[in-house]
């Protein structure tokens, strides 16, 4: 499939998404959406892919979010049961449940649907740029109760829902909404590191880790010791010694038996 507003590369088993709408600052319309869902899937589906960064084109935002121009012009087209049928609802939850793990590149400011799309990944690198605003209570919407909780707990997530405050690079990484906070200039870097010492793992103990933990989300302890229990049982059991640890069995020249 040919993208009209994503970019797409690979680079050492790292997928790299590129919200490519620079002149509009990388507003989320239909399109943009649609093409990043499909990227995703296909990032999911290709076995030399370990883990999915997304970012955004230019220095000034990750995107801001959702395309009000777009959003007009549909109002005044369609009823709402034919917007309803036209958005793709499940996208940000699909990016979310991703099976490989999904890292934001975050290059400038994420506001709306952007900070939305942000929270629903798996990590977050940041730079002075970075900025967070939730805003969906300052225009009478709602979204991101489903992920912002999961990133920075309930009492924040509260405050940055309820009064869609700006939320500034340096706070963001205090309360955890983003992983680590870098100079511009080391994003990239910082970033791509990150990606491929995941991707570099072994990709079934990874995607089954983050199967795991998003499984066991709202469980009690001892059901997610059990989950953990069975799926090292019957769907990846771990690796023998000899395949765990080849380079020290070399290096001490210990029997593999």
């Amino acid at each position: 499939m040919a993208y009209e507003h994503i970019l797409v590369d690979v680079e050492d088993g790292a997928a790299i998404l590129t919200l490519n709408r620079p002149e509009k600052l990388n507003a989320m319309n239909r399109k943009l959406q649609q093409e990043l869902h499909h990227a995703v899937k296909q990032a999911e589906a290709d076995a030399a892919v370990g883990c999915i960064v997304i970012t955004g084109a230019g220095e000034r935002a990750f995107s801001a979010g959702g395309d009000i121009h777009e959003q007009l012009s549909d109002d005044a087209q369609y009823s709402d049961e034919e917007l309803d049928a036209k958005r793709q609802r499940r996208g940000s939850y699909e990016i979310s449940a991703s099976s490989k793990p999904t890292i934001g590149m975050m290059n400038g400011i994420a506001y709306g649907g952007a900070a939305v799309l942000a929270s629903s990944l798996d990590m977050r690198v940041g730079c002075e740029g970075t900025r967070f605003r939730f805003l969906a209570a300052a225009y009478g919407r709602i979204n991101s109760t489903w992920t912002l909780p999961n990133q920075v707990g309930w009492p924040i997530a509260k405050e940055l829902l309820f009064t869609a405050r700006i939320v500034e690079a340096e706070e963001a990484y205090r309360i955890g909404l983003l992983n680590h906070l870098v100079p511009r200039a080391q994003l990239r870097a910082k970033t791509m590191e990150l990606a491929k010492m995941i991707a570099a793992n072994h990709r079934g103990a990874v995607m089954g880790i983050k199967a795991l933990m998003l499984k066991q989300m709202a469980q009690g302890l001892e059901k997610q010791f059990d989950a953990e229990k069975e799926y090292t049982r019957t769907v990846l059991r771990g690796a023998k010694a000899k395949d765990a640890f080849p380079e020290f069995i070399a290096r001490k020249g210990l029997k593999t038996g």
